[in-house]
């Protein structure tokens, strides 16, 4: 059985994306390059423009992705603040930033309305919010 999760250990490696299809990319990219300087011509340079925009679209592909779990995540955690928070809290939903919602969501229900508080008020990014979480609500479901 895999250790709970917490703030040390919440960081996912995804196997496919940061240990292969990137390091084969950007070695490409490389020798690319290299063989671009070594041997100029049309086609050494157009590899080298094509091994960086095989690099690009596997960063933008990564980053869309991303982006709609971090929408996910702001869409999940709305939910969940308004049915746990105090009234007051639930009003201010709207002032929390997409790192902030990032950061809540791994905050326990019991001590939620506490970490939005100091989230609001002091303000916290995501990183600041998730190094106070005193009970960890894993997430594990995650791109």
């Amino acid at each position: 059985m895999a250790a709970p999760q917490t703030y040390a250990n919440h960081r996912r490696i995804e196997p496919l994306q940061h240990l292969i299809l990137t390091p084969i990319l950007l070695i490409t990219w490389i020798a690319t390059i290299w063989q671009a300087i070594k041997h100029p011509n049309l086609h050494t340079i157009w590899m080298a423009v094509l091994g960086f925009a095989l690099l690009l679209l596997a960063m933008q592909v990564r980053s869309y992705a991303l982006k709609v779990q971090d929408r996910v995540i702001r869409l999940e955690e709305t939910l969940r603040m308004q049915r746990l928070l105090p009234a007051d809290l639930a009003g201010r939903i709207g002032e929390l930033g997409p790192r902030q919602f990032v950061g809540l969501r791994f905050a326990a229900d019991a001590e939620l309305a506490d970490r939005v508080r100091e989230a609001l008020d002091e303000p916290l990014d995501g990183e600041a919010i998730k190094k106070r979480i005193q009970v960890w609500r894993p997430d594990t479901f995650r791109v």
